[in-house]
């Protein structure tokens, strides 16, 4: 009873029971599992209409503008601004990133260009079929996803299940949310939720790492999409827990393995939050009186606001052009070069001893799922073989790292990884997962 009377209680419970309903609820939209916070940016997104490669247009021009004019005049009140300094005064590989996303998407939106940047099946399948929605989404999570993150839900929940996340993953109990949310929702939720997780010192560098890399989970709507490409929809519940299961087990070998194993357990701030149950203390105990203390001192309604505003411009002016530079890059790479089928072949004779049916055309899709996971599946639907087709639709959702969207949004985010470590924890994922994925399709087929 004296809880009920606490006003803390009821600043953690009210706005964290709505961050729930929005980020984790699973809710029917047309007979598909989504939660109300994919809704909402597909109303946005309809609400955009064709004006949204116009959007984008705009949003990536004004950060490649202020970007450029800022490396030439040197603006005092964006050095003075550590926010604005590290959005707009990015130098090196990733100034050229931004320089390319701004030529990419212009030529874009003119219809101007080589087919091969502006194709179908390569920039504009990135600036008008992906990054839509990702704007949607990003306008709602950077206002939203404070609900979670500033109430004390993920102090709460942390306590909880560190008992569970620990031994098993060694990763802070909180972590669980960041799965749950990309499992129901979108991956890129689940990156969003980590990296701003990163950034206020909650997660380590290789915790940040591993999480995004390892639980950002394909949601369960895109799996149905990806099951439905290769004919097999009728079977979408054994498949979904095929790639279930093949995904519990990467979590608990990839992050063992290098790179993810020689990231230090550093911090992005000086004085970072440590999970550790005080003895003689229940979890539940403590877990409530961190939340109540994260309450206590919650942002109001005028920090709130700029927070969200602060998020948005992060991801919309820092993500946005890395998105559609190396998504179409690598597309391209994918759809005009043997390159992608050449790094497959090894995979060929892994394939015959597994007794995979059309070895070497299910060989084909391993890679190129590192460009875009939708591609593999899209191959596969000329195979004949319904047991090698599972077999390819559920090896791409389980790799989980793509360029096209989940990659991109990686390393445009503050989680420290590289491209080539990116690259060496996806022919990880695909070595770990495929025996799994394999020995499940011979029991069910």
């Amino acid at each position: 009873m004296k809880l009920l009377k606490d006003t803390r209680f009821y600043k953690f419970l009210i706005p964290s029971i709505i961050g729930v309903f929005l980020f984790i609820t699973p809710i029917n939209q047309d007979g598909n599992i989504t939660i109300p916070i994919a809704v909402l940016a597909n109303k946005l997104l309809t609400f955009m209409g064709d004006k949204s490669l116009l959007v984008i247009y705009i949003l990536i021009s004004i950060s490649t503008i202020i970007t450029i004019l800022n490396k030439i005049l040197k603006f005092k009140f964006i050095k003075n601004n550590p926010k604005l300094d590290s959005l707009f005064g990015i130098k090196g590989f990733w100034l050229w990133v931004r320089i390319f996303g701004f030529i990419f998407v212009t030529m874009i939106f003119w219809n101007i260009g080589p087919e091969f940047i502006i194709g179908e099946n390569t920039g504009i399948l990135i600036a008008k079929g992906l990054m839509p929605i990702l704007v949607c989404v990003f306008l709602l999570a950077g206002f939203l996803l404070a609900l979670l993150l500033n109430f004390g839900l993920l102090d709460f929940f942390g306590a909880l299940l560190i008992k569970i996340m620990r031994p098993i993953f060694n990763l802070p109990g909180r972590s669980a949310l960041d799965c749950v949310a990309s499992w129901l929702g979108d991956g890129s939720i689940g990156v969003l939720l980590t990296s701003k997780q990163y950034e206020e010192g909650f997660y380590s560098k290789r915790e940040a790492t591993v999480i995004a890399t390892t639980f950002s989970a394909v949601s369960i709507t895109f799996a149905l999409v990806v099951i439905s490409e290769v004919g097999l929809e009728h079977m979408f519940l054994p498949f979904y827990l095929t790639v279930s299961l093949a995904g519990i087990v990467a979590a608990m070998i990839v992050p063992k393995l290098a790179p993810l194993s020689k990231i230090p357990d550093t911090y992005y701030i000086k004085q970072p939050f440590k999970e550790d149950v005080p003895e003689n203390t229940s979890n539940l105990k403590y877990g409530l009186s961190l939340a109540l203390n994260k309450a206590e001192n919650a942002p109001s309604l005028k920090s709130f606001i700029k927070e969200g505003c602060e998020n948005v411009f992060e991801m919309w002016f820092g993500t946005l052009p890395v998105i559609l530079a190396l998504g179409t890059v690598a597309l391209i790479i994918a759809e005009f070069t043997p390159v992608f089928k050449i790094l497959g072949m090894p995979f060929i004779p892994v394939y015959k001893i597994l007794g995979v049916p059309e070895a070497e055309l299910a060989s084909q899709t391993v890679i190129v799922g590192f460009a875009d996971m939708f591609l593999p599946s899209v191959i596969a639907s000329t195979i004949q073989s319904e047991m090698t087709r599972f077999i390819v639709a559920a090896t791409s959702v389980t790799q989980l790292i793509y360029m096209s969207e989940i990659g991109s949004i990686i390393m445009g985010s503050k989680i420290p990884v590289s491209l080539k470590d990116l690259f060496i924890i996806f022919i990880e994922r695909t070595i770990v997962t495929l025996p799994v994925i394999t020995i499940m399709a011979h029991l069910i087929f």
